[in-house]
């Protein structure tokens, strides 16, 4: 009973991708799937694609970053108590 519902799921809130592969690309996921690294095809296209959007999400966000700081750049007293800050914290180090 339960895995017939979590199969209606997958076939109705998820949706479906087609797409093409080179052979050893293929390869190489189904080597990822018999290693059980995944536990299917789909899942490896999944987390694929999910580290590929966080991937660019992060790459958004540090171009966001460093447009602001472009635009309003750190003064001097900043800077000089963000160095201070940081020898205080190399300091601390057991190293």
């Amino acid at each position: 009973m339960c895995d017939e519902r979590i199969a209606f799921v997958y076939a109705v809130c998820m949706a479906q991708l087609v797409t093409r592969l080179q052979e050893r690309l293929l390869a190489q996921v189904d080597a990822l799937v018999a290693d059980g690294v995944v536990s299917t095809r789909s899942e490896a296209v999944r987390l694929g694609l999910q580290r590929l959007v966080e991937e660019h999400r992060r790459q958004q966000v540090g171009r966001q970053i460093v447009d602001g700081y472009r635009r309003l750049p750190q003064t001097d007293a900043e800077l000089a108590g963000l160095e201070a800050s940081t020898r205080a914290l190399i300091e601390q180090e057991p190293w």
